[in-house]
């Protein structure tokens, strides 16, 4: 973000993949990204998962830094929601430890909680596609509802290549194993399903909407998969699992009252040349307008075609 707002203000704008800062967010944000990857390998998906919250007040706090945004008393506020939430998962986590191996995970997988699940959760999804398809429903709820599901699907995937890649590494070779690939297809092909549902959102509806919803939806829909598939609240005392869920409360309420009434920073760039347009006569330059859906006009000497833009 910082890199973007840079290059809009230069006299002669570059593409953004020339600018050394771009180039270091993406390094660090990939780095991040194989740390959570990692983290699943070594800790329990109901833990790994709402830890995400820490990205969101992170980003907060450091805006302020770098994009030389204002504090707000609703950042401070869902900051220590955040952290207290935070402190609550790590303490009452479910502390499993389990060597998940390739034939854990083939046991797992055809187990008949998880097959229940799995029926279910593709009945859901397959009625949502349908509306989203048929019925041209683009709800907010509708969309993120699809990327959730298909993200409890991913984190169970990443969760078993993560594991099994640890104890390749430590002398166990868990690779030779077709489930370690089909898991690794799994995980690819959600992921990129996510990613489309996902884009579709944020196209449609404000970022500052889509980020606390997407992060309840994709954290509830973790913890309920790490539930059924791995077990890991199998043991678990009542009292642990009621300070747990209080806990993913608190940082649930912490991120909506962070992104609550932030407002996007949009670049202010006059014009823009979208250049020769064929079948249209360009007399001059298209003027964005922020206050209407419609993006800009042509001038063209058809008034249908003119009413139509």
């Amino acid at each position: 973000k910082c890199a973007h707002l840079r290059l809009a203000c230069e006299t002669e704008p570059k593409p953004y993949y020339t600018s050394k800062l771009w180039w270091c967010g993406i390094t660090l944000l990939g780095l991040g990204e194989v740390g959570n990857v990692t983290a699943y390998g070594f800790a329990p998906i109901a833990l790994v998962a709402p830890l995400g919250c820490v990205s969101v007040i992170g980003s907060a706090f450091i805006s302020v830094l770098f994009l030389k945004k204002t504090m707000r008393a609703a950042d401070i506020l869902g900051g220590t929601l955040t952290v207290t939430g935070t402190y609550l998962l790590v303490t009452f986590a479910p502390s499993v430890p389990q060597e998940l191996t390739a034939r854990r995970v083939q046991n797992y997988l055809v187990s008949w909680p998880f097959l229940v699940y799995l029926i279910l959760e593709i009945i859901i999804f397959c009625i949502l596609l349908y509306f989203y398809k048929r019925k041209a429903v683009k709800h907010i709820v509708v969309l993120l509802m699809m990327v959730a599901l298909l993200a409890s699907l991913t984190v169970i995937a990443v969760k078993a290549v993560a594991s099994m890649i640890t104890l390749s590494v430590k002398g166990k070779m868990q690779l030779t194993y077709p489930i370690f690939y089909i898991m690794i297809v799994l995980m690819a092909t959600s992921c990129a399903f996510q990613v489309k549902f996902l884009n579709q959102a944020t196209h449609l509806y404000e970022v500052t909407a889509v980020v606390p919803i997407n992060f309840v939806f994709f954290t509830t829909s973790a913890i309920i998969s790490g539930v059924i598939f791995y077990r890991e609240f199998q043991s678990a005392a009542l009292l642990n699992v009621f300070m747990f869920l209080f806990g993913c409360l608190l940082s649930f309420l912490g991120v909506f009252v962070i992104a609550r009434n932030k407002k996007e920073e949009h670049l202010q760039i006059p014009f823009i040349d979208c250049g020769h347009i064929p079948g249209q006569k360009l007399t001059g330059k298209i003027q964005p307008d922020s206050h209407s859906s419609c993006y800009g006009t042509l001038n063209n000497e058809d008034d249908s075609v003119k009413s139509q833009s």
